[in-house]
């Protein structure tokens, strides 16, 4: 079965956080930490559905809410 994932990287360097999505989690860490090797995996959500993921990424960086919950979850 086919997943998506919503996923957050820690550039442990500079400690900013990044929120992307995708459908090949493995891949897509791998082409990150080609661009920045100091970067870890912190957070991810597995979907069945491709527009969930797609909404759960954008409410992520969009609204402040979703992203301050998320980040209170991670204890962050």
């Amino acid at each position: 079965m086919l997943m998506f994932y919503v996923y957050v990287l820690n550039n442990k360097r500079t400690n900013r956080l990044y929120v992307g999505y995708t459908e090949n989690l493995k891949r897509r860490f791998n082409e990150h930490k080609e661009k920045e090797p100091d970067v870890e995996l912190i957070y991810y959500e597995a979907y069945s559905f491709k527009k969930h993921a797609q909404s759960r990424e954008r409410k992520l960086k969009l609204y402040g809410s979703a992203w301050r919950g998320l980040k209170k979850r991670l204890g962050l």
